[in-house]
């Protein structure tokens, strides 16, 4: 033994290697772990706590349960009591469930067994336990009475039912079972932060770190060859290949490693439709008397078993294989592993509820296992279809589940358990928050829980299924209809594979229940798992005879109420929760008014629907009678541009049905009139020449006043006047925020954009103006000037407030003629601000601009005169300007 990391104890074995030593044989006592199955004993004997680290090919998972129980009665703990091992795979448990029974000389079922969802064969002394049995034992007895250790494989892949099961084991040790072993596995776990949370409470004095024990090496040795797609000709890929994936990329390894390496070859590919491609592409093997295998999890045990099934002689396979064959599962004579080094995982987003299949990069941790698979029984190669540098990119592990899953029946578990939050138990990673609240929601409106957040009868009887919550509540508010055997064919269908995938059969479900009642003998898996699910809730066989598949979309909307949609265009629909779904608009159902989805996926936008079927309105209304909301609804339209006002009947963000409302109320029409006016924009609204010049007035005088007084502050005055310090605000931005203040009391009866023209916008604004500032306008912005030819002369204000309110002098655009003999600038504001004028020629165009007219005289008109007397004869220019008199008319023709 060894001191690691403080007070973490480590104990490392280290296998004999292949090389040098004629090799190893594939007998118990040469595999890895048994050199460290000694170390394992002595800890458990004196602790209740261990981690074991051991690497593919070890045999850790076979070896180590039955090494226990041969030694039970000498270690006393054991004595008399079972092991359980949680493996996080269906196939796996059953396939080391049976390999262990072979090696004790019986059949599975005896001492070792397995549990997996709808099939059960336990041992009496080991049962290898997945997808939540572990759970459901604690929670029907939280003692584990008669176990006395147990065991989770595999840990390293951090599987949701993984992560729970020891939350619950370690409670139930704490609090019940202080004698109880835990032990845990895996081939790449980081277990710097897995020992401190088995730390402690072992009842051993001065002993609180928990033990890492570490069986090093492979049983035989691996080599690497990496093939990236540039190391093929172009024509070997097929077209189509995208940046991540080919087909042809990995046809053509899979063909240079069976004429450069000898042994069966296991494929790694992301998913059962990538198998398809490449299967397709290597339809030939057979004839070369190569067989041709695939492997994932939707496959019958008997096709499972074909693939993992050892072959005789020198007769090669290959094997298709998913992710499935990563852990806990050797396939006879693999020699070869092929990685396309890809994933394919579902990511949960708890923002939106949905859910989308996510193809990435393998991690660098799977990697190495997926390499481990080529030495389980002889020196191996693995054919890396990537370049080497491209590892640094690689994740380095696999993220876990429980942080990117949907977390409804972990909520549900814990709720039973008698947690009521999830950090009343101790946890590797804690179930986040956004997650665990969507689910409390989920869980809440399919009466699972009570909105205290403690579980149900609906609930408790919701645990007990080896079904989603959503799927168990289906199928129990059908058994209630007197639908129960339609709802156990939907949840088996709902919880596989699309049998018609390859088919593009559209997103309608009763075309694939209407082919699962006809073939009966093909589909015999789902079938079984029907009735299984059927016997779970006291239907003892399943009535087909008289199934009505035009029920279906009322059973997807008591699995998915969320997911209930209305159409809002062809193809494009509306969920009750208020996202976005979408069918192709050549799919039938494009055009039905209700859909209920029971499978869709996406993060941005409309979600694309996978599986769905048509909900009649009547339906709808009696399924949800207790959550359809009345509503009144005034508002603004823009389609019709006018105010609409009718009583709607809603589920959540769905109108399922409308009616108009004859009298609605005067205040909330105003209101959303104002709404229209915010959407359109001012422009809408019948401004014409002098409403628009007494704004700029107003705006110029505020602008003047900020500068006078910068720390004034415009007040709410209903007045605009001597209550506030400014003069009011009459931007666009204030008046549009003001809308129902200043023009809500002329809004009435105005219910459309046509009625606009008859607002009197004109008071309206003026009404922002008291008595006394209405005076103050006229005196301090003036509309026109009188100048010395006796002209009454507009003055523009549209320039008078620039980028970030500077102020700017109005504009008097005059003649030149017209000013004869006035020496002073005009000026508006009490004096304060000297207009800018435009001297115009007498053809109206600008000859000079200037504030000051003195100096204009003095030094700007000689050099006017000389230039335009001469173009404009017929207009005075005289020498002497100040003496001339003024004049807005040409000379008589002579």
């Amino acid at each position: 033994m060894s001191a690691c990391s403080g007070d973490q104890l480590v104990l490392s074995s280290v296998s004999a290697s292949a090389a040098g030593k004629g090799g190893m044989t594939t007998s118990s006592s040469r595999f890895p772990v048994n050199l460290v199955l000694p170390r394992v004993r002595e800890v458990l004997r004196r602790r209740t706590r261990c981690i074991l680290e051991a690497p593919p090919g070890a045999g850790k998972t076979t070896r180590l349960p039955l090494a226990l129980l041969a030694a039970a009665d000498e270690d006393g703990w054991l004595k008399g009591k079972s092991i359980l091992m949680l493996e996080p795979r269906r196939m796996a448990a059953r396939r080391a469930a049976g390999y262990m029974a072979s090696l004790l000389g019986e059949p599975v079922g005896r001492a070792v067994g397995y549990e997996v969802r709808l099939d059960r064969r336990p041992g009496t002394r080991v049962t290898l336990l997945t997808e939540g049995i572990l759970t459901r034992r604690l929670q029907a007895d939280p003692e584990l009475a008669g176990v006395g250790c147990l065991i989770f494989d595999e840990f390293h892949e951090r599987n949701l039912h993984g992560d729970l099961g020891l939350a619950l084991a370690l409670e139930c040790q704490d609090a019940l079972r202080p004698d109880l072993r835990i032990l845990i596995m895996s081939a790449t776990l980081e277990s710097g932060a897995l020992a401190p949370l088995l730390a402690g409470g072992e009842g051993v004095p001065g002993e609180s770190a928990c033990p890492v024990l570490r069986s090093e090496g492979r049983l035989w040795p691996v080599s690497t060859r990496y093939l990236p797609r540039a190391d093929f000709s172009p024509t070997l890929i097929e077209p189509g290949s995208d940046a991540l994936f080919s087909a042809g990329h990995v046809a053509a390894a899979v063909r240079r490693a069976l004429g450069e390496a000898s042994g069966s070859i296991l494929v790694f590919l992301p998913g059962a439709r990538e198998i398809r491609r490449v299967g397709d592409l290597l339809a030939d093997l057979p004839a070369r008397g190569v067989r041709l295998h695939v492997l994932h999890g939707d496959l019958s045990p008997a096709d499972q078993d074909a693939a993992i099934a050892p072959v005789s002689g020198a007769e090669r396979k290959v094997v298709l294989s998913t992710s499935i064959a990563e852990t806990s599962l050797t396939i006879e004579g693999i020699g070869i592993v092929v990685d396309a080094g890809l994933s394919r995982t579902v990511r949960y987003d708890p923002g939106t509820g949905l859910e989308r299949l996510v193809t990435t990069r393998v991690s660098l941790a799977g990697a190495d296992q997926r390499r481990g698979r080529a030495g389980r029984t002889g020196p191996g190669v693995c054919y890396r279809l990537w370049n080497a540098g491209d590892e640094a990119g690689f994740p380095s592990g696999r993220k876990p589940e429980i942080l990117e899953a949907d977390l409804a029946a972990l909520r549900l578990e814990l709720a039973v358990w008698g947690a009521r939050d999830a950090d009343d138990l101790r946890w590797l990673d804690t179930p986040p928050r956004p997650a665990m609240q969507r689910a409390t929601d989920l869980l809440i409106r399919l009466g699972a829980l009570d909105k205290a957040g403690g579980t149900t009868r609906r609930g408790r009887a919701l645990a007990e299924l080896p079904l989603h919550p959503r799927l168990g509540h289906m199928v129990l508010g059908a058994k209630e209809r007197g639908l129960g055997s339609l709802a156990c064919l939907l949840a088996a269908l709902l919880g596989a594979r699309d049998p018609l995938a390859r088919e593009r059969p559209g997103v309608d479900i009763r075309r694939r229940l209407a082919w699962l009642l006809d073939q009966r003998a093909s589909a015999g898996r789902l079938w079984e798992a029907a009735r299984q699910i059927g016997r779970r809730v006291g239907l003892t066989r399943l009535c087909i005879d008289d199934v009505d598949l035009e029920q279906s979309g009322l059973l997807l909307a008591l699995a998915y109420p969320d997911r209930v949609a209305q159409r809002r265009g062809r193809g494009r629909f509306r969920m009750a929760n208020g996202r976005g779904a979408a069918v192709t608009e050549d799919d039938p159902l494009a055009d039905v008014p209700f859909l209920a989805i029971g499978s869709l996926a996406g993060d941005m936008g409309d979600s694309r629907v996978f599986q769905a079927a048509p909900l009649a309105v009547d339906t709808l209304k009696n399924l949800f009678a207790s959550e359809l909301v009345r509503r009144v609804r005034i508002g603004w339209d823009g389609a019709a541009q006018a105010v609409v006002s009718r009583t709607e009947l809603c589920l959540g963000a769905l109108v399922v049905e409308e009616a108009p409302l004859t009298t609605p109320d005067d205040e909330t029409c105003r209101a959303a009139v104002c709404e229209g006016i915010r959407t359109l924009g001012l422009e809408c609204l019948p401004w014409d020449a002098q409403m628009r010049a007494w704004r700029d007035r107003v705006r110029f005088l505020r602008c003047l006043e900020q500068g006078d007084r910068p720390n004034a502050v415009a007040r709410s005055d209903p007045d605009g006047g001597e209550g506030g310090d400014l003069w009011p605000d009459v931007s666009d931005a204030a008046l549009l925020h003001g809308l129902e203040e200043w023009l809500g009391p002329f809004l009435y009866g105005v219910t459309r954009r046509a009625q606009f023209k008859t607002i009197d916008l004109a008071s309206a604004l003026r009404a922002l103006l008291n008595r006394d500032r209405q005076r103050g306008l006229d005196a301090e912005a003036p509309t026109h000037l009188i100048v010395p030819s006796g002209s009454r002369i507009v003055l523009d204000y549209s320039s008078c407030v620039g980028e970030g309110g500077a102020l700017r002098p109005p504009v008097l655009a005059v003649k030149l003629q017209e000013l004869f003999g006035l020496t002073t600038t005009p000026a508006v504001a009490s004096g304060r601000v000297p207009v800018l004028i435009h001297l115009l020629s007498p053809a109206g165009r600008p000859l000079q601009v200037t504030q000051d007219l003195a100096g204009f005289w003095r030094n700007g008109y000689p050099a006017v005169r000389a230039e335009m007397r001469g173009r404009y004869p017929r207009h005075p220019w005289p020498e002497d300007p100040l003496a001339a008199p003024p004049t807005r008319r040409a000379r008589a023709k002579s």
